[in-house]
Parts: structure tokens; sequence; C-alpha cells
């Protein structure tokens, strides 16, 4: 079985190492990696191939930044001469930036079966890119790998078949449990002077900052009222923050403290900016933040598996488990309520939430069996036809 896994962004290398090492451990499998270029930063893209042990890819398209409508177009351009000469048996695509969407579209052109990991999420909010992306992926997918119990109603309620849906648990998870302990090992927190000098072990009280959506930076009036806050918040614990480019960007446009090019950046107001991290570095600081601030969505789901506090600076969320039964909150961009959130968590008052069902480190085992599973039969009905002819995947099992 030739499995063609499409990747290109930050998001997309989290969710795809684990399955590629189980995909390694069977010899049915031949797993091609593509990588499309969408992100080029060193510290968005190299450094997480270093950190989760990624091989090289088979595959880089190259094709770098560009509006979304362009790059989707030219990944799929360059994506028909991959996948018709390749002629995979299956297309895996993660998550839902551009390059899930223009994987999914080449596939399903070409008449190859899609499979797609984090189905179902929806925020219900087509502002967002990445929802747009989310409902055409998961409307041409031929298996949908869903993480929370939402994404499963989500897709029954669009007319997904039942049969095609599998809950297999968050593979970006499994990621999180494979590397802590490294993540533990770095020195991040101690090279931004994050260590309490009474006690040479133990970090001090800090928040985590994260913001790159459009809606949260690309307007300058948002933009600049939430820096305002910020600071006043930094006021009652450090804030680090390490700065997404297109927020370095935009902080620069509005003339508001931002990088210097030299390295961390400490303001009188309380916050320290940073460079991007690799996956590694920014787990060690987000695992020991005293909580996390953020317009990411995966970020919510790592700060639940991890029992850290979360505030997200936005209307609504693709991942309801992580509110209803982790350590998320909804606090959108209302400064009185993010500074409730902020004063919660500092007086104690906070979500101390649990792991969810199927967070467990074991979902690339369920959906690389499914594939298995399903492709098996398949294969067994063209060995049929081949005398002499074994089947070599393993055992089917149901992701419930």
């Amino acid at each position: 079985m030739k499995v063609l896994s499409v990747v290109g962004a930050r998001p997309n290398f989290v969710k795809i190492a684990p399955l590629l090492a189980e995909m390694r451990k069977h010899q049915g499998i031949q797993p091609l990696l593509v990588h499309t270029g969408q992100h080029y930063n060193p510290e968005m893209s190299d450094t997480f191939f270093r950190d989760l042990h990624i091989p090289r890819p088979d595959i880089n398209l190259g094709v770098g930044p560009s509006n979304p409508i362009a790059q989707t177009a030219e990944i799929m351009k360059r994506l028909d001469a991959v996948m018709t000469k390749e002629r995979p048996d299956v297309v895996v695509v993660v998550g839902d930036v551009n390059s899930t969407l223009a994987g999914a579209l080449a596939a399903v052109k070409l008449g190859i079966p899609v499979a797609h990991v984090e189905a179902g999420l929806r925020s219900f909010d087509r502002s967002m890119p990445e929802e747009i992306n989310r409902i055409i992926t998961d409307a041409v997918s031929d298996l949908l790998f869903v993480s929370e119990p939402s994404g499963v109603e989500n897709l029954l309620n669009e007319g997904r078949p039942r049969d095609r849906i599998f809950l297999v648990g968050n593979v970006m998870i499994d990621t999180l449990i494979s590397c802590l302990p490294s993540a533990r090992r770095m020195n991040t927190i101690r090279e931004l002077g994050l260590i309490d000098g009474r006690n040479d072990d133990k970090p001090k009280k800090y928040a985590v900052l994260t913001l790159h959506r459009p809606a949260t930076v690309d307007d300058p009036n948002v933009l600049r009222k939430i820096w305002v806050l910020l600071q006043d918040i930094a006021r009652e614990i450090p804030i680090i923050f390490p700065v997404h480019p297109r927020t370095q960007k935009r902080l620069r446009e509005l003339g508001l403290k931002a990088l210097n090019g030299r390295g961390p950046t400490r303001g009188r107001n309380g916050i320290l900016t940073i460079s991007s991290l690799g996956y590694l570095r920014f787990l060690h600081l987000e695992s020991e933040a005293t909580l996390v601030i953020t317009d990411s969505g995966g970020i919510q789901e790592e700060t639940t598996a991890l029992g850290i506090p979360c505030l997200t600076m936005r209307n609504n969320t693709e991942r309801p488990v992580t509110v209803i039964e982790g350590t998320n909150t909804i606090v959108g961009l209302d400064p009185a309520r993010i500074r409730e959130g902020v004063y919660n968590i500092l007086s104690g008052n906070c979500k101390r939430g649990r792991v969810p069902h199927l967070w467990d480190g074991h979902c690339a085992e369920r959906i690389v069996k499914v594939l298995c599973d399903h492709f098996d039969r398949r294969l067994k009905w063209h060995l049929s036809q081949t005398p002499g002819a074994k089947s070599t995947c393993v055992s089917p099992i149901v992701a419930s």
C-alpha cells in the first residue's frame, strides 16, 4: 500500500510525525512524504523536522509564500504531477491549512482516495480561512479520522456516511506525549531568565502568549487594543511572546515594540518578545507556564493535555472539548473578559480540566490500522485474482 502524505505548515508537521513513525513499522506500507513548502521560515519548518525526527521529505514542492488562492492553486498544480507519477493508493492530509485543502482536491480530481486526519472540527465561522478548508476537505475525503466527539456529530449532520467516520483520538497529543520528556530537558526557561533565584529548579510564574490569526493581528485597531491590554496584564505577570513572522510585521507597521533581530527584546512593559521557537523549546516553555493566552487552535489542545490554564482570544473554537472537558476558556477580544480570566487563574480560581477520551498517545496506531483494514479489503479482492499472492496488512480494528 503506497500512502502519500501531504504537509506544508507547522501544525502539519506535529501531526504527521507519529503517523509516519507508525507507518514505517508495517512492511505492507510504503510511505511517501510531500512537503509543499507552505511554511518557509526555518523555525517554522526545518526545526520541526529535526525535533520530531521526521524523515527528509521524498518530494519538496518549494511553493513558498503567496496569497491563499495563488498558493493553493500552485500546490495543486505541482501535486498533480507528483500524484500522477506515483499513483498512491491513498493520500493522507492533516489539519486545515492550505496544503491540506490542495492535497485533498488534487487527489480527488485524480480519483485517488483521501484520508483526512483531524476531520469534523467546526468553528461555524466561515470568515476563518481554516473553516472553509475543513469543510471542503471533509466533503471530498473517503476516510474521516476524528479527534473529539463534536467532530463525529458535525460530520453526521453534514450527511457523511457513518462507516467512513472514525473517532481515533488526537494525533497531535501522540507527539506531545512522546516529546515531553525531551522538551523538559531543554534549557529554554533558564535561558530566558525564568528560574526562581531562591530555588534554582523552580520556574517563576509567567504567561505564554501566541498571536497569529488574521482576525487578531491584521486589523490595526484590534491589534493596538490587544497590545495595550497585554501591557496592562504584564504588570501582574511577565508575558513571554514568541512572535510569529506575520505578527512581527504587523507590530512594526504600527510602530509597536517588536523583535530587534538580535535576540529577545524585554520591554519595560513586562512583555518579553522572542523569535518563533522550535517544537521542543516551545513545548518546554508551554508546559511550565502559569497560563497561556492564544488565538491558536492546536495550543488549546496542548494546554488541555498538559493541564495548563488557557485563555483563547477568539469568539469561538472548533475544539469544544477543550472547553467542555479541558482547561480552555473562550474570552474573545473583550478586555474585561480577558482581565477577568487572568485574574481568576492567578487567584487559583481556574479550570482544572481532564484529558479527553482517546488522547492517550496511541492515535496514530488506530489510524494506521484503519487504513490497513480499509485497503486490505480492496487488496484482498485484487489478490484473489492473483494465484499465490498474500496480503501483508495488519488485522483490522474498530475505532470508537
